[in-house]
């Protein structure tokens, strides 16, 4: 836990048993930074601060969504910002803030614990450094909420940038014809899309609670226009968001085009060689019918050739009315019989 006492002479760092008297001073306001919500620190939360059950609880425990509760004398915000993790899966990274009169509260998490330290940590240490070298002067805890805040967002475009980067060479895998695996590179392009709808959804849901809240009454000129300021920042990176997401499905819809193109042709071309071998098998059908029906026409003469050359006791062809000739003229028309009903089932 971190404790900073910030006034017009700069950053004082503080111990948990100093808090009752810094918040009970009259100049200056107190930062409490919280890496994480541990039964120590929900103590100063419930005991020192005296914030709602609920509130704490929150702190404890992920929120997945951005969200926010006014309350008599703070309000509790919930945000998140991207960090990407492995195959594509981006992680949501938690920050609570209670912003109050005279004092400042960020509660970071609970996070995977795939993510680091100082990813966690990274918007809160921004503003720390920029305190620390004089470049950042707050004069209210909305002002450096402001900057808190701002830092996330400068993350929020910062992924967006680097999900960006990766749609360009898609697109340029794909404008190239150098695409070899479609599954794995489809994977890729949807995983893309899926980053970008992330951190769209964060900023979007972030947007209307800042809008919400510069809106409250009671808010004074200068921190209505400070919490105006970063819903616009929201906006802006919803519609980059929204403008790249956009660029990224035309990316897939040219992409599934060309596949379906390939598939047409393949499919014709299968079609083509299923004709040609259909006609093959068709043409060869009828040169086996021809020769079937060559091989009965002259089987029947041969038939009746065994007959009359089987030893008999008696043989028929020494007896002149069943004799050769009528072996041959019965052989004759067995063959035209034959013959004349092929040709008119068109097997010859």
């Amino acid at each position: 836990m971190r404790i900073l006492r910030i006034a017009e002479d700069g950053a004082v760092p503080h111990t948990v048993a100093d808090l009752d008297r810094l918040l009970a001073e009259d100049t200056g306001f107190v930062w409490v930074d919280i890496p994480h919500c541990d039964d120590a620190a929900a103590r100063v939360l419930s005991d020192t601060f005296g914030f709602h059950h609920l509130a704490v609880l929150g702190c404890r425990s992920r929120n997945r969504v951005p969200k926010t509760h006014v309350y008599g004398d703070h309000i509790f915000v919930v945000l998140h910002a991207p960090e990407p993790g492995e195959r594509g899966h981006v992680h949501y990274l938690e920050l609570d803030q209670f912003i109050g009169v005279n004092y400042l509260v960020t509660v970071h998490g609970p996070n995977n614990p795939a993510v680091t330290t100082a990813a966690a940590e990274r918007e809160t240490r921004e503003a720390r450094e920029r305190i620390d070298n004089g470049r950042l002067r707050p004069a209210t805890p909305v002002a450096l909420s402001h900057a808190v805040v701002a830092a996330l967002i400068r993350n929020q475009e910062e992924y967006i940038e680097h999900v960006t980067a990766d749609v360009w060479a898609l697109e340029q895998q794909v404008t190239g014809g150098e695409v070899t695996e479609p599954e794995a590179f489809l994977t890729d392009l949807y995983r893309a899309r899926h980053g970008l709808l992330s951190v769209r959804t964060m900023a979007a849901l972030s947007d209307a609670l800042y809008t919400h809240m510069a809106q409250l009454s009671g808010l004074p000129e200068g921190q209505r226009r400070a919490v105006g300021d970063i819903a616009d920042r929201f906006t802006r990176v919803r519609r980059l968001a929204d403008g790249q997401r956009e660029y990224l499905q035309g990316v897939i819809g040219f992409y599934q085009s060309l596949l379906m193109v390939r598939s047409t042709m393949a499919d014709q071309t299968q079609n083509e060689r299923v004709h040609e071998l259909t006609e093959a098998t068709y043409a060869q059908n009828e040169e086996v019918k021809k020769i079937s029906a060559w091989a009965a026409i002259f089987f029947a003469p041969s038939l009746v050739a065994a007959v009359y050359g089987m030893n008999f006791k008696h043989m028929p062809e020494l007896v002149w009315a069943f004799g050769y000739p009528f072996a041959v003229a019965l052989m004759i028309v067995a063959g035209m019989t034959l013959h004349w009903v092929f040709k008119r089932r068109d097997w010859l």
